[in-house]
């Protein structure tokens, strides 16, 4: 049976970078996103030039049944990769912003991300083979006012990524996560416009950049992938630098590029 990759939030941005790194390595795709459009645009594009497999489900994975939706599907795939890789943001004050964007981001983020590699995870440590990506982000490191709920879930799957990658150290499975810094994706457009992430544009990587990056790392096994010099010298700092003194940094970055 043929070697298939499975990638969340397939059809833009890092998860379309990483489709097309997966398919020139051979592996047939199961590509996931909510926006069935973009999917068939997708599919078809990388079916004119390749000569795998490309499987599209359209799917809400903010809906907490969802990973056992799409395992469902795929559990009799041969699918030694998959790449976690869907996520939005919310931007704005906690006590004022929307709780029902935040429940469906923890949902995506946490629960869907998690369920997954725990339906995944069994089946790659019977065969002693796969590999598992889970996106996370230089938010990760450290709290985020303003984005409170994204960042703290972010930290989330680097915590859960590191401790699952010691537990199945000699299986034969690796588990990775990557963090990179501001990318250019279309995820700015999901926060919002006021954002600090609608602001900085010069030091953002490109997606290709980050996706070739992070690509090649978890191939390799690297468990903590964080693309970009200055992007770990800052991924570094909060871990000498005071709690709250690294909470009043962000809340101020976030507060002057709003502004700008």
């Amino acid at each position: 049976m043929d070697k298939s990759c499975l990638i969340t939030g397939a059809a833009a941005g890092l998860g379309y970078e990483f489709s097309k790194l997966a398919i020139a390595d051979d592996y047939d795709l199961i590509l996931i996103d909510v926006d069935t459009e973009k999917l068939v645009a997708v599919k078809s594009e990388l079916e004119k030039s390749n000569s795998k497999k490309v499987t599209i489900i359209s799917k809400d994975l903010c809906k907490p049944n969802s990973a056992d939706e799409i395992y469902a599907e795929i559990k009799h795939e041969n699918v030694e990769m998959l790449i976690n890789n869907a996520g939005f943001g919310v931007f704005g004050e906690f006590s004022k912003t929307d709780w029902q964007r935040e429940e469906n981001m923890m949902n995506l983020h946490m629960l869907t991300s998690t369920h997954l590699t725990k339906l995944v995870i069994k089946d790659m440590v019977s065969v002693k083979k796969g590999k598992i990506l889970n996106v996370s982000s230089l938010a990760a490191f450290q709290p985020g006012p303003l984005m409170a709920i994204y960042y703290a879930s972010k930290s989330f799957l680097l915590s859960f990524t590191e401790a699952v990658a010691r537990e199945i150290r000699g299986s034969g499975v690796s588990i990775s996560v990557l963090c990179p810094g501001p990318t250019k994706t279309n995820f700015q457009s999901t926060v919002s416009e006021n954002t600090s992430e609608n602001k900085i544009a010069m030091n953002m990587a490109s997606v290709k950049e980050v996706a070739s990056c992070g690509y090649k790392a978890f191939k390799k096994g690297k468990i903590v992938i964080i693309p970009g010099l200055m992007n770990q010298f800052l991924a570094f700092l909060p871990r000498i630098l005071p709690r709250n003194m690294a909470a009043s940094i962000v809340y101020k970055i976030q507060l002057s590029n709003r502004e700008l």
